[in-house]
């Protein structure tokens, strides 16, 4: 059984199913989704079609990302809406075929919703913490602020007071490197950007990654 986590998908449905017939999870590993599933990228609906299925499985865990954080707050608060949407929101309402009009939300399936409302804000294992963007490294996971969890970056992460290696996408790497810090890892290997989607067993450091072309490499840190 593996440990795995998948970094930043950003609407790259191609790359994650090649990733995914690339990696072949089995229902004993368990896959921990680093978030920001949506924007950006061309096929937003196409992947949380995909994770809602997955979520169904045992041992998928899903976090949330800083996009998801938009787009739910657009969900709540209509004047937030032409702010996500400025922010590869515009993506995401390409891949559902809607427009900018007030009845937008309606037009997004109720079960991709209910997907996005319950990301979690991080994953702990024995040995590793799984979060999106950062954590503050002298407070307790239950005590970490939003702006930390979903917006700060990789190169402001210092080793958490737990001693646990930190897992986390959200701070891009277009050329495409896996970066490893020794207290904490970035998968986060620019998917959106013409780069690749990773995913990391992070237990062996064997990785694996596709990208919208339909191209596959692989490899061990």
């Amino acid at each position: 059984m593996r440990l795995l986590a998948i970094g930043d998908i950003h609407g790259c449905y191609t790359a994650l199913t090649v990733l995914w017939g690339a990696v072949k999870p089995a229902n004993g590993d368990t896959v921990v989704f680093l978030g920001d599933y949506v924007d950006r990228g061309p096929e937003s609906r196409e992947v949380l079609d995909l994770l809602v299925a997955e979520a169904r499985k045992p041992n998928r865990v899903f976090l949330r990302g800083n996009h998801e954080v938009m787009m739910l707050d657009a969900l709540e608060n209509p004047s937030q809406a032409q702010g996500w949407r400025d922010c590869g929101g515009v993506d995401t309402f390409l891949s559902y075929g809607i427009g900018f009009g007030p009845d937008w939300a309606s037009k997004i399936p109720e079960a991709h919703w209910k997907f996005l409302q319950a990301t979690a804000p991080y994953y702990e294992t024995a040995k590793h913490i799984f979060v999106h963007g950062c954590l503050a490294p002298h407070l307790d996971l239950d005590r970490q602020m939003e702006d930390t969890l979903y917006w700060q970056t990789f190169h402001q992460l210092l080793p958490h007071k737990s001693g646990k290696k930190v897992v986390c996408g959200h701070t891009a790497h277009e050329d495409g490197d896996i970066e490893d810090v020794g207290h904490g890892i970035c998968i986060d290997t620019g998917a959106a950007y013409g780069g690749w989607l990773s995913c990391l067993d992070v237990e062996s450091g064997q990785f694996w990654q596709a990208n919208q072309d339909g191209e596959t490499r692989a490899g061990k840190l």
